[in-house]
This record gives structure tokens, C-alpha cells and sequence, in this order.
């Protein structure tokens, strides 16, 4: 198991070279002036050239780039643009932790809703509950979470006054948010959870166990539950990533002090060190979650196990 888990980490580097090479390379070729931003507009020419030579920024493309990948992999990505120019390692793992938090939230949800909706939604197949579940799950793929999120605000912060519209600190605001991130992945989740439980409870082996006069639950949780739980623990690691990506527009809706938000601050005040922080973290982030879901394979199903022994 530890040859596989060494292997994943080696793929990891290419990834993240990749990612860091896409966000630089998009970094320095949009408009506007690091330097000049840093001093501000009323800053003279000379004093914004002493600024552009010490950042390097008049340096090759190319030693740009590596002196970039050098630092980072040493955990410098630089120093923010904008006062009062705090490191840029400093201001994204201090927003980290909500966006993290959230995400976490969100695909719990899903997968308390979705795994138990689509296992009555397959054993019941063609029933009104397999209708009704199916519903739900075009609905939920189908509506934006921030307009989920706004609906929810007029509803219950703005008419009934019973949740708070903003902040990540306590228990109560976290309802919204959670419901408004996790409810497209819930519906992601049952979709897959049934179509995968269709196929497996039509196997021969679970027509077997039937036979051997086994009880409907044991057939249904041991033996088709376990074996279909692979795409859905595929399905639900790649929304955890998605969901650590996709929080920018919640965060941004409830004003809670994430990563998303602070990236979506960095993009308008075009804070690009920031900015290039936030996605690496973000697609770090991503790997690891997919290599933490491969491993959950090996405890799902003993065949994949008995590979690494």
C-alpha cells in the first residue's frame, strides 16, 4: 500500500508544476503593473522602475518562472500588493481553514442526503419515492447555489428573521451556507448512488445470497451497498475538491472570510500574488483529497486491497 500511496505523491509534482505554470503564465500577462500597484498611482516613474528591478519583475519570462517555483516550494509565494503587504502564504492559509470548513460541511450534507435517497431510490425503483427522489435530484443539479443562497437569506434572515445572513463564527450561520453548497452535490451523489445500486442488485451473486435465504438488509448493505459504494466514493471525493473551488461565490453571498472570497477581493484589486497562493493551495488541496479517496478504495473493496499486499 505504500508503494501505491508513494507513486500518487510523485504525480503529484507534475500537476502542480502544471497548475503553477497556467496561474503564472496568466498572472504575467494580464494588465497591470504589480509595482505600480504596490506604490499607487501618485507614485513617480522612478520610484515605480527601483520597485519593478527589486521585485525582478524586469528579469526573462522564463527566470521569472523558476525563481517562482523555487520560492514556492519553499512556502514563499511572495508578498501581497496591496497594504499592508502581508505574505501571501500568511493571508491564504488564515482564510483556508473556512473555505476547508465549508467544503467539509457541504459534502457531509450531500452525502447524509444523497447515499440513503439513492439507495431507497434503487431498491424502490419506479415507485412515486423514485419519482419524487429523481425530481430532487434534477432540482438540485439544476439550481445555483448562490441563487439557493439568496433565496434562502430573503426567506429566512430577511422575512422570518430566524437565521443570521452573514459570518462563519457559530453553529446557526453555518446552516444556509452549508444547504446552499451542499444541496447540487447531494443531488450528484443520489443520482450515482442509485444508478450504481440498479446495477449491482441485479448481479448474480446478490440473486444468490436472495437464495441462500439471507435477509433483504444484509443483501442490501453487505453485499450490493459496499460494492457499489466505489464510483460513489469517487463521485463524492471529486465534489469535495470541486466544492473547495467552488465556494467562492457562497462565501462571497454570506460574507464569510474564506479563501474564495479573498480570492475574488484579489482578482478585482488585482492582487496576482495572491491570487497564484490561493489556486495552488486550492489545487493541492484537490490532489490530496483524490489521493485520499483512492486509499478509501483499498478499506471499500478487500480485492483492491489483496493488490498491495
Amino acid at each position: 500500500m505504500h508503494k501505491f500511496v508513494i507513486k500518487r505523491l510523485l504525480m503529484l509534482i507534475p500537476v502542480l508544476l502544471g497548475v503553477m505554470f497556467v496561474v503564472f503564465v496568466l498572472g504575467h500577462f494580464t494588465p497591470g503593473d504589480p509595482a505600480r500597484i504596490m506604490l499607487g498611482e501618485a507614485a513617480s516613474p522612478e520610484a515605480v522602475a527601483q520597485l519593478r528591478y527589486e521585485l525582478g519583475l524586469e528579469d526573462p519570462f522564463l527566470v521569472q518562472y523558476f525563481r517562482f517555483i523555487f520560492n514556492a516550494i519553499q512556502g514563499d509565494f511572495g508578498t501581497s500588493y496591496r497594504p499592508p503587504h502581508r505574505p501571501v502564504f500568511t493571508e491564504v492559509f488564515a482564510a483556508f481553514p473556512n473555505t476547508l470548513q465549508l467544503a467539509a460541511m457541504g459534502v457531509v450534507l450531500a452525502i447524509i442526503i444523497g447515499i440513503p435517497l439513492g439507495i431507497i431510490s434503487a431498491i424502490k425503483q419506479y415507485t412515486p419515492f423514485d419519482f419524487g427522489a429523481t425530481f430532487f435530484g434534477l432540482l438540485g443539479v439544476s439550481i445555483p447555489n448562490f441563487w439557493l443562497g439568496m433565496m434562502m437569506i430573503m426567506f429566512f434572515s430577511v422575512s422570518l428573521q430566524v437565521l443570521p445572513a452573514t459570518g462563519f463564527t457559530y453553529p446557526l450561520q453555518w446552516i444556509m451556507p452549508t444547504i446552499a453548497i451542499g444541496t447540487g452535490s447531494a443531488a450528484i451523489i443520489m443520482r450515482m448512488t442509485r444508478s450504481s445500486m440498479l446495477e449491482c442488485i441485479r448481479q448474480d451473486y446478490i440473486r444468490t445470497a436472495r437464495a441462500k435465504g439471507q435477509k433483504e438488509s444484509v443483501v442490501i448493505f453487505k453485499h450490493a451497498l459496499r460494492n457499489a459504494l466505489i464510483p460513489v466514493a469517487t463521485v463524492a471525493g471529486l465534489q469535495f475538491g470541486f466544492l473547495l473551488g467552488g465556494a467562492i461565490l457562497t462565501e462571497t453571498i454570506f460574507a464569510i472570510p474564506g479563501l474564495g472570497r479573498l480570492l475574488v477581493s484579489s482578482i478585482f484589486n488585482r492582487d496576482f500574488a495572491v491570487v497564484r497562493g490561493g489556486v495552488v493551495l486550492i489545487a493541492v488541496s484537490f490532489t490530496v483529497v483524490n489521493l485520499a479517496v483512492d486509499m478509501l478504495y483499498a478499506f471499500i473493496d478487500p480485492r483492491i486491497r489483496s493488490q498491495y499486499k
